[in-house]
């Protein structure tokens, strides 16, 4: 299906009323509609808008909670634990990043744990909040609850994506890798199944072993436009990677979800909600004296990476971070691409909570 382009502003601005409609103050709802379009700006989907009739969804089911600060459980300075009681993910995950930010640049290192949140959407995002005040950071989580990805050599489901995102402030080249440790992200699925860009032919798994890239392995019979199951299909995603990506996601279920507290993927029985868990690491080169350093041999070595001569002369190679500038760049001037039946399901939620949609 042919995308509809949306204007930027006018996305946002749906967003935030969708969200001020369903019970959420003015700053909250700003703040989750300006990720959400973030994500879609940066070409990352699967972490955007189409999530919002799912969101209003888990807020209706008492899922998650719009409103909701995250608490310190435990503060030692350098380090402190956070707990988000189910708030909704991208305020409480952003309060919690600003909390790491602002003790790194105390301290020159900073931990924070958050346990608890609602889904807090692309982790790539906290990691450039943190480049903004010139830190190195890096996050690892994972969705307690969650179980949608199969371990290296199994067929059932064992892990969440646990994503990890890395950012390193060099100037005028910042690197930010940002990346599920899934072989796809359960919205790239999402997307796929609402006519978007199709999944590789081995992203998923079936029971039997069969490689797949149907969604309806992993959500199972859903309509054309409403919601999606994951939990609905026989199938799993697959790890990246092979054994490394599946390494990756059991160190982010033991890091971000046992060491929080918050929980593993699994087993899943009685929860009936998920959460994620974010375990972040702030660096400060200032502090570390290396500031110089940092930015001249990592400026002269990233470049000397990117030099390489492609094996494509139309592809140069790329730094992470890179493709999501372009993206950025482009469809602020010419609107956000939706599938149709995206932008429908965005619109019927609208509607629902009495917000008229202008054509």
């Amino acid at each position: 299906m042919t995308p509809v382009l949306i204007p930027a502003p006018k996305l946002e601005s749906l967003v935030r009323d969708i969200f001020v409609a369903a019970g959420g103050g003015a700053e909250e709802s700003a703040l989750i509609a300006h990720h959400l379009l973030g994500a879609n700006l940066a070409g990352h989907d699967s972490h955007g808008v189409v999530r919002v009739p799912r969101y209003v969804d888990w807020l209706k089911a008492g899922f998650v909670f719009l409103g909701r600060r995250p608490r310190i459980v435990m503060d030692g300075g350098a380090f402190a634990l956070m707990d988000a009681d189910f708030g909704f993910g991208h305020s409480v995950a952003a309060e919690a990043v600003q909390l790491g930010i602002t003790r790194a640049q105390q301290h020159g290192a900073a931990v924070v744990a958050l346990r608890n949140a609602g889904h807090i959407g692309r982790i790539g995002h906290y990691a450039e909040m943190a480049l903004a005040e010139g830190l190195i950071s890096i996050h690892l989580v994972n969705v307690a609850g969650s179980t949608l990805v199969a371990p290296f050599g199994g067929v059932e489901r064992r892990f969440s994506t646990a994503p990890i995102a890395i950012g390193a402030p060099l100037e005028g080249r910042p690197v930010v890798l940002d990346f599920a440790t899934s072989l796809v992200a359960e919205g790239k699925v999402l997307v796929a199944s609402n006519g978007g860009k199709a999944l590789p032919s081995d992203a998923l798994i079936g029971p039997d072993g069969q490689l797949s890239g149907d969604p309806h392995m992993l959500y199972g019979e859903y309509p054309q436009i409403g919601p999606r199951n994951p939990a609905g299909g026989p199938g799993a995603i697959r790890a990246f990677g092979e054994h490394k990506g599946s390494g990756l996601a059991l160190m982010c279920e033991l890091l971000a979800g046992a060491f929080t507290g918050g929980g593993c993927a699994g087993p899943v029985e009685g929860r009936g909600r998920i959460a994620n868990g974010m375990l972040s690491i702030y660096l400060s080169p200032a502090h570390f004296g290396t500031t110089a350093e940092f930015q001249a041999m990592g400026r002269e070595y990233v470049d000397w990476v990117a030099s390489s001569r492609p094996a494509d002369p139309a592809q140069p190679v790329l730094l992470p971070g890179e493709v999501e500038a372009r993206n950025r760049a482009e469809r602020l001037a010419q609107g956000v691409p939706l599938q149709p039946d995206t932008w429908t399901g965005i619109c019927r939620t609208a509607e629902a909570l009495g917000l008229a949609v202008a054509a």
